[in-house]
Order: C-alpha cells, then structure tokens, then sequence
C-alpha cells in the first residue's frame, strides 16, 4: 500500500495510469453523452424526413428526451457506486450505451426512437456520475476544481468536433451511422477501463445500499447550504447552454440562414471557447480559489447576456452580433461548471458517490427541463434564447448568494489534500 504526500496529484502515485491518462479516460466516459448530443445536430433534418417528423420544434425532442432522462438516471448510479465501487457502474453504462445506440440505428418510428433515446439517457447516466466520484475519491478544494476543469477542458472539446464528425459520416452514409460510431466509441472505452481503470473506492468507505442510508446521504448532499445553491445554479447556468443546443440548428440556419455545410462550423467554433476557458481556470483556480474565479464569472455572464438581449432587439437576424457574444457566454462557462462541481462536492468525502448522484440529477434533470423550455420557445428570431441566457444567469447568482450567505469573492480555508491510502 502507498500512502500519498503532500502534493495535489500524490493520490495518483500507486495507481497505474498516470495523471494525464486518468484526465483523458475520465474526459471520454463523460463525454460519450456529450457525443451523443452533438454529433447528431447536423443529422436532425434527415431523421426528421426519414422518420415522417414535421417542420417544427418537434425534432427537438429526440435530444430532449436525451438529456431529461439522463437526469432521471443520476439519481441511481451514486448509491451503488459507493457500496460496489465505481468500476461496475462504468460497464454497465458502456455496455447499455453501446448496445441501445445500435438499436437506435435500425429504428423506423419517431416514437420509438424517443423510447429507446430516453433508455440510453437513463442507463447511461452512469457516465456522468461515477467519474466525478472517482475525482473526489483522489482530490478535493481547489486541488479538486483543478482536476474538474482540465478534465472539462478535454471532454467539452467534443462539442466543438462533434457536429462536424456528423457531418462527415453522413457524407459517406446515412443518419444511422452516427450510431453505430458512437456504439463502436462506447466498446473502445470498456475495454480501456477494463485494462487501465483500478477502483479508486476504499473499504472504509463503502455505504450500505438500503433505502435509509441512501435517502440521508442524498438529502444531505442536496441540502446542504454550501451545495445547494451551487447545484442548482449550475443546473440554471447549463440549462442555457442545453437551449442553444436544443435549438441550435434552428437559430444558426432560420434565424441567421447559415447553410448546412456551415452550421457545424460556427457551432463547434462557440463551443471550442468553453475548452479553452476551462484550461485558463485549471492554472488559475489554485492561486485565486473557486470561489473567486467563479463569482467573477457569473457576474460577467450576466452583463454579457445583458447586451445579448439588447442586441437580438437592435440588429435581429444579424449573425455577426449574435457569434461573438454567444463565443464569450460558453467562455465563461469555463470558470462556472467545474467551480461550482467542485465547492458543492467539497463536504462530502465518505459519500461521494451519493453526492455526484443527487447533485448530477439536480444539474442535468433540472438543465434538460429548462433546456426543453427554452428550445420550445423558439419563433425565428434570437430574441427568446437572448432572455433565457439573462434569467439563467441572474437566478443563478441569486442561489449563489443564498449558499454563501450574501458574501461573494471569499476564499474558504480548507484543509491541504488528505492523506489518501490507494490499495
């Protein structure tokens, strides 16, 4: 047994993979249902046609779906995750992904392609819930906000290459395809898991799955003053960004009549900015804190969406306004996602996989519901999705300031990485 020292990346030291494995292996299992999202957004008007879908928003629900189901699915995955360990959630999820993204390939029906959507979103919603346990297993305080974020860096890069992956597999064939890609991704990542991967949950730290203990760890991992308006502000803050993704193609290519070949593009071209921004906040989080670098940027956020809705009103239909503040709304998601993941994570060491459940169902259930709302409002114009990103932002800091009792830009003392023992 290793016992770690007092580096921010000692608790690495006895694993097998290093720290720039881990960061790419965890980036890839969160991102798969980042993939299979975006990599279809080019592909919506074919399924629609092939399909028998109409004109309208109604397309919108085969992402939808996606994303609320998904949400639903945190909530279980947690409490097994502490008492079996995070490496069996991290199958069962690859596996259900791999095999209902084949399914999905050979459907013919709307309505069943919304069910077996909604099934992948659930059962693969342990994606995006044991890799956060996994980092609070080896990190925590900034040294955690550090790890969050260079990992978001990595997996918040497929947005920007996705669509155009889409894009490039319709070229060669059709809709389907995309599936059988993201089926054949999903097998990749088993068996990199299965060789690389160790169990990263200790003994002691094992909880017992029945419906008591699971419903007090989840309670109090919700509830907690510290987390709650952090869980919740994020789920406000990504609900925004799961409108434009929702309405995406409709804005780019009615509202501002960008072309087909183009749309990827000036999508991927947005969203490249909230990768980069997430590599300038892992240098900068361990000097200035979370806490600081995320209020500063919540507040910025609003002034920016501010001037959004101004401009959707003075110069409608005019791209050119629209791309740059949109590229600094998603830049500055980069100083808000990982931040806030890591400050409403923070008090809960012994539980972490209860935690990263109730809090990842809170974000991405209560994003998807906002997401769907925003999406449904769209009418031609930016002007809907311009107010969503300025209430987003706003209820945001206003649950921001109820966790920290009305004071922003402290840094908390905390304690200097554990100790941590690695079997």
């Amino acid at each position: 047994m290793a016992t770690a020292s007092s580096s921010p990346d000692s608790a690495l030291d006895s694993l097998p993979l290093g720290k720039r494995e881990l960061v790419v292996l965890l980036a890839l299992l969160m991102s798969l249902n980042a993939l299979g999202i975006d990599a279809m957004l080019p592909a919506l008007d074919e399924i629609a046609l092939d399909l028998g879908i109409g004109e309208g928003n109604e397309r919108q629900l085969i992402i939808a779906v996606y994303t609320i189901t998904m949400g639903i699915g945190c909530l279980v995955p947690g409490s097994f995750a502490d008492r079996y360990g995070r490496r069996p959630i991290i199958f069962l999820a690859l596996v259900a992904f791999a095999l209902l993204s084949l399914v999905t390939a050979m459907l013919t029906h709307f309505e069943t392609m919304l069910a077996v959507r909604a099934l992948t979103g659930l059962l693969g919603a342990g994606l995006m819930v044991a890799p956060m346990a996994i980092v609070r297993d080896l990190y925590e305080g900034d040294a955690m906000a550090r790890m969050m974020s260079t990992i978001a860096a990595v997996f918040i890069s497929v947005p920007v290459f996705a669509p155009s992956l889409g894009q490039a597999i319709m070229l060669v064939g059709s809709w389907r395809l995309i599936f059988v890609a993201l089926a054949l991704v999903a097998a990749g990542a088993a068996l990199w898991v299965w060789f690389r991967l160790p169990e990263t949950l200790t003994e002691e730290n094992r909880q017992q799955v029945n419906l008591p203990v699971i419903a007090r760890n989840m309670v109090a991992a919700l509830f907690n003053r510290q987390s709650f308006g952090y869980v919740l502000g994020t789920a406000f803050l990504m609900g925004s960004v799961f409108g434009y993704v929702n309405s995406g193609q409709q804005l780019y290519q009615e509202a501002f009549g960008v072309s087909d070949a183009t749309f990827p593009i000036l999508f991927g071209a947005t969203a490249a900015m909230m990768s980069f921004t997430n590599l300038v906040n892992s240098r900068i989080v361990m000097r200035f804190g979370a806490r600081r670098v995320s209020h500063f940027g919540v507040l910025v956020f609003i002034t920016v969406s501010a001037v959004q809705v101004w401009s959707s009103y003075a110069h409608p239909g005019n791209i050119a306004w629209f791309l740059p503040l949109m590229s600094v709304n998603l830049a500055l998601l980069g100083f808000l996602g990982a931040n806030f993941g890591s400050i409403a994570m923070q008090p809960f060491a012994q539980i972490a996989g209860s935690a990263s459940s109730v809090q990842t169902f809170f974000r991405m259930f209560g994003a998807a519901m906002v997401g769907m709302v925003i999406g449904q409002q769209f009418d031609g114009t930016p002007i809907p999705f311009a107010w969503s990103l300025l209430m987003c932002s706003s209820t945001a800091l206003l649950l921001v300031l109820y966790s920290e009792r009305g004071k922003l830009f402290r840094r908390l003392n905390v304690q200097p990485p554990k100790e941590r023992i690695v079997p």
